[in-house]
């Protein structure tokens, strides 16, 4: 993975600054992207037309030379930090090690990403750089668009998706049915609960986590962000959202399906049917140049046609189709780009989900999520899994 730093160059002439910095741990996606090092506690990246790191401690030193994405990789002893610990206090001392560090690469004005510490900000203008946080998200703008290695990390991340979603159908499909309704595995109530335990076995297995995933069922598959719990129920839709990172290449990947054990309402199955056809519509309007407001419409006029609501169509509506259509996926799970109301124009490279769905407490909800990548010619789906709703 090596970032564009093309476009990063064209940013720093254009701002009219001399680096861009960058001051978190490795969690932040566009610390680890311009980096390329895994650290647990926060250090320092700048950019000036090449990269260099600082370490408040000598800790992560001897890795960070050994596998860094950087050209020089420096501690704050480097610049005497001790020293001026003792004659200005730590917190001073370290303003003082990072501006000399700044001025060591010739740097004395800096662009940070729009959340960047206050503290770092305050200090390093006490210590007379101009600190200027730009409102773009430059660094996460360059992400959107994969390199193909980049890609290869998502569809390996989303095979490992894949065989969860099947551990999960497996469980789902193979269940009993109690006299209350209730679906039975072994005799006990198969819940949430279960199944996303077994999902993140799963995952394990294939070099994969996440800290929370959806199984919902019912009612609270109507919210669409409501990540389930309790008894799974025949007969009722049961949406399945899965979104691992990999532990070794920390790409994500991201799919849904819906299921239901046993025979579901007629309602279920015409709003299934309709947002399979939305899918199909919005993937057909995927290919480069065109706007994710225009893959989001596609998904609309299915919806609207069949005579239900939309947030296009009121927005304020609680029920029907109440989110965007998709979203970027990579080091962030919803990045860049966006398949929205203000979606911008698609590019070659960008990974995104494609997930209509349709949703009131009445009746439950639906949600299908296929990730695809746009390519010159249109887009290939990443997605290698079936779509059915009774298992």
């Amino acid at each position: 993975m090596a970032p564009d730093r093309s476009r990063l160059d064209g940013f720093l002439e254009e701002a009219g600054v001399d680096g861009y910095l960058i001051d978190a741990d490795s969690t932040d996606a566009d610390q680890y992207y311009l980096s390329g090092f895994d650290a647990p506690d926060p250090f320092v990246t700048l950019y000036n037309g090449s990269t260099h790191l600082l370490f408040a401690r000598s800790l992560e030193y001897g890795r960070a030379k050994a596998e860094a994405s950087a050209d020089s990789v420096e501690r704050d002893v480097d610049y005497g930090y001790g020293a001026l610990a003792e004659a200005h206090g730590p917190q001073e001392a370290r303003d003082r090690v990072l501006a000399a560090f700044l001025d060591s690469h010739g740097v004395h004005s800096v662009a940070t990403p729009p959340r960047f510490p206050l503290r770092t900000a305050d200090g390093l203008r006490d210590q007379g750089v101009d600190v200027t946080a730009e409102d773009s998200g430059v660094v996460t703008e360059i992400r959107a668009i994969k390199a193909d290695d980049e890609v290869a990390h998502v569809r390996e991340t989303q095979r490992a998706n894949e065989a969860a979603m099947g551990r999960a159908e497996e469980l789902i499909a193979d269940a009993d049915v109690g006299d209350d309704g209730h679906l039975l595995r072994d005799g006990e109530p198969l819940t949430s609960e279960r199944v996303k335990e077994a999902i993140e076995v799963e995952l394990l297995r294939h070099g994969c986590a996440l800290d929370e995933t959806i199984v919902a069922c019912g009612a609270d598959a109507a919210d669409p962000h409501d990540r389930g719990s309790g008894p799974l129920e025949a007969d009722e839709p049961i949406i399945v959202d899965i979104f691992p990172q990999s532990k070794a290449s920390k790409y994500h990947a991201d799919m849904t399906r819906t299921l239901c054990a046993g025979t579901p309402g007629e309602t279920v199955r015409e709003w299934y049917e309709l947002t399979a056809e939305a899918k199909r519509a919005a993937l057909d309007a995927v290919e480069p140049g065109v706007t994710g407001a225009t893959v989001h419409d596609a998904v609309c006029d299915v919806y609207e046609a069949a005579g239900l609501p939309t947030l296009r169509s009121d927005e304020a509506a609680e029920t029907g189709f109440i989110h965007s259509t998709g979203h970027g996926v990579g080091l962030d799970v919803h990045e860049l780009p966006r398949l929205a109301p203000d979606g911008g124009e698609l590019r070659p490279g960008q990974v995104i989900t494609v997930e209509p769905g349709l949703y009131d407490p009445a009746v439950g909800g639906v949600r299908i999520e296929d990730i695809v990548v746009v390519t010159e010619g249109g887009h290939e789906n990443l997605t290698d899994y079936e779509e059915t709703l009774v298992v």
